[in-house]
């Protein structure tokens, strides 16, 4: 009897154990993926970073045929655009619409529908290539006017609207938005 309470005591505590190392396993993983863009500093220069490396992938969801890589880099994107809209949405536009900056907080959310839109229908296009070349030109142009208002104009406005304490809240609550989707 002893020896039967033994085993399932130790089948128990080799599930914890395994349990415990993929619970591990997942937050390596989101610490991996957060990384670069915690590395690279206060909020706006790690979303600048998030920006470039975004571009970067379009470029090279550009070069691809249809098919598993065209799929992949697609799911990539999604992957990355979502994180970094739920960081903007979640952090950075609130704190906007807070120093005053509604209207402009408003339309770059409202930009983000349309980022949506576009990898739905890239997602309907990804067999198509024509079609999918042509849509991904235009949502790479349009994506990069976004990134431009927010670098060069919005981004700016905000971090000299916040005190140092303030633009530290904001790096950290951005990054654990981050952390969610990473």
């Amino acid at each position: 009897m002893k020896q039967a309470h033994f085993r399932s005591g130790g089948t128990l505590i080799g599930a914890g154990i395994g349990a415990s190392l993929a619970l591990l396993g997942i937050v390596g993983r989101k610490l991996a993926v957060q990384a670069p863009t915690a590395l690279a500093g206060d909020w706006d220069r790690a979303l600048a970073a998030e920006h470039a490396m975004t571009l970067v992938l379009f470029d090279k969801l550009g070069e691809t045929q249809p098919g598993g890589k065209r799929r992949m880099l697609l799911m990539q994107l999604k992957h990355a655009l979502g994180k970094h809209a739920l960081e903007e949405e979640n952090a950075v536009y609130p704190a906007m619409r807070a120093a005053g900056l509604k209207e402009e907080a408003d339309a770059l959310n409202g930009d983000h529908g349309y980022v949506k839109q576009y990898l739905y229908d890239l997602s309907d296009l990804v067999q198509d290539d024509a079609g999918f070349r042509s849509k991904l030109a235009a949502f790479r142009a349009d994506i990069q006017d976004h990134m431009r208002k927010e670098e060069d104009e919005l981004f700016p406005r905000l971090k000299q609207a916040l005190d140092p304490q303030a633009v530290s809240r904001l790096t950290r609550r951005m990054n654990q938005e981050g952390l969610k989707l990473a």
